[in-house]
């Protein structure tokens, strides 16, 4: 069986962290071990006015351990759901690095996805989440979100049923009655084991939710307004937390904005297009280079990626692994790359040469990254199991056949190349345990302090509209673009952006314009 449409896929900073040379790091699944020691510290929570039942978790006291060289961790407990909390808890997983020079407070971090882990993206990488000037100012705080990794998780299938799930094909033809039964079985095969696997907290594995989590954590860490870095999906948590909380919205950074008002049809047609630019701008810097396996326009350079989209999609490439490589799979291959163009550029080229060679080795390679499997078919983290539950609980879904037909065709349109494979997405949630999706809506965030959208212009995968759009419906929001090329812009080489955004975490400082940082 397939799995369904990847749609709104969106992967976190952390998944393309040194994309290029340490790939084969990557793909062994290679992860820090912590190793907790004697506690070190005791987070003394602010005094929160909040209702009886919600006293005991808002005023727990975290005992931070020791875990690998200069961090600290801890788990705190919060309500499964927040508007029953006596009906049982989950836990929540935090790693610290405490400031390297004078604390002005805690900033929280969220690497994106949904289900990118944030306790992963400080311990394993703090230097590339954040600067030595935020370090020095701030205990830089990763969390896991509820559902995800280390926090009290979704869990769906075991390895070789995700595998099937994630790169298994489609007997039909795309499109076809019989191709939509074999999607929509798929999906609920996949919904029923994560109901059966997870349990109740699977119910509440909403953005709402984690904000309220988020609440709770900041309070739990002693800081009476939040100090928040949030990429990518991280910024639609950030959004949401100061629209719940505008009073206790402290300095927010949303970096990579998604568009809150946009429901899963926009959300896809916006991404096609702007994978495909993307992958126009690549094309652009590789015709005429002497490893490019593209020659004449970037048009007719276009056109060959999309037969070999469609090529595959009709006779998938078997892997050595015997895993046969159709367009999905090739789809998330070429996205994965888009992510980081100075890394990424290349190596899509490489990849792109092989598979028109007839290998799928390197594609896998690519895919396999992007979803987090291991080179010995497990599984490094439950990112795609939470990236799941989080978006068939955020957004609305309509399955009805001919809708589905029509907005394909639309999509096929607004992006030949990439739109004919983001279609019929609605499939993989519309039979969700717990269809009760969230109608989307613009966030105003009414009374919050100034909150920083930075936006770069051509962005793959969070395209630089909706950060105009999100700085336009807050209420207080402040645009901040990046022009270039990537996925999110803070600490990626701009001094521009880097200086914008430690003035304003570190001083308060707000740009009395956009600065247009290049």
């Amino acid at each position: 069986m397939t799995r369904p449409i990847p749609a709104t896929r969106r992967r976190t900073r952390m998944a393309l962290i040194a994309l290029g040379a340490t790939l084969a790091l990557t793909l062994s699944g290679c992860v820090t071990a912590f190793f907790p020691e004697q506690p070190v510290a005791t987070s003394v929570p602010t005094k929160e006015n909040v209702a009886a039942n919600l006293r005991p978790f808002y005023e727990q006291q975290l005992v931070w351990e020791k875990c690998n060289d200069d961090l600290q961790c801890t788990t705190a407990a919060a309500p499964m759901d927040w508007e029953n909390p006596e009906d049982g808890e989950i836990e929540l997983a935090l790693v610290r690095q405490p400031a390297t020079g004078t604390a002005i407070g805690s900033l929280l971090l969220n690497p994106g996805g949904p289900g990118g882990s944030g306790f992963d993206f400080v311990a394993d990488s703090v230097d590339f989440a954040t600067d030595e000037r935020l370090q020095a100012s701030y205990d830089v705080v990763g969390f896991d979100p509820r559902g995800v990794g280390r926090s009290t998780p979704v869990s769906c299938l075991e390895p070789e049923e995700m595998d099937e799930y994630l790169y298994g094909i489609a007997e039909a033809e795309r499109g076809s009655d019989a191709w939509l039964a074999e999607v929509a079985a798929s999906a609920q095969e996949f919904g029923d084991a994560c109901a059966a696997n997870t349990g109740d907290p699977l119910e509440f594995v909403t953005t709402v939710n984690a904000a309220r989590d988020l609440d709770l954590l900041r309070a739990l860490l002693g800081d009476e307004k939040l100090n928040y870095l949030g990429y990518s999906y991280g910024t639609f948590l950030g959004a949401t937390y100061a629209e719940l909380y505008p009073d206790k919205a402290g300095r927010l950074v949303l970096d990579g904005a998604i568009d809150p008002s946009s429901g899963i049809y926009e959300v896809n047609e916006t991404q096609a297009k702007g994978f495909e630019s993307a992958l126009a701008a690549y094309l652009d810097n590789c015709i005429g280079s002497r490893d490019c396996p593209f020659s004449g326009t970037t048009e007719e350079a276009l056109s060959v990626i999309g037969a070999l989209m469609a090529s595959v999609d009709q006779t998938p490439i078997r892997n050595t692994d015997g895993r046969m490589l159709g367009s999905n799979s090739l789809l998330t291959a070429i996205i994965y790359p888009l992510y980081s163009p100075e890394q990424g550029w290349p190596l899509l080229s490489e990849m792109l040469a092989s598979v028109m060679n007839g290998s799928a080795e390197y594609a896998f390679s690519f895919a396999d990254a992007y979803n987090g499997r291991n080179e010995d078919g497990s599984y490094a983290d439950n990112s795609s199991e939470a990236f799941s539950a989080y978006n068939c609980r955020d957004y609305t879904y309509d399955a009805d056949p001919a809708r589905m037909a029509a907005e394909a065709a639309q999509l096929a349109e607004a992006a030949p190349v990439i739109g004919p494979y983001f279609g019929y997405g609605d499939i993989g949630c519309a039979n969700w345990p717990y269809p009760d999706g969230a109608e989307r809506k613009e966030i105003t965030a009414e009374g919050a302090a100034p909150i920083l959208v930075i936006g770069t212009t051509n962005d793959p995968a969070t395209p630089y509209e909706w950060a105009e759009s999100l700085a336009a419906q807050l209420e207080s929001g402040v645009l901040v673009s990046y022009e270039g090329e990537g996925h999110t812009a803070y600490n990626k080489g701009s001094d521009c952006i880097n200086s914008v955004v430690d003035d304003f975490l570190i001083d308060g400082i707000v740009p009395s314009s956009d600065p247009k940082c290049s």
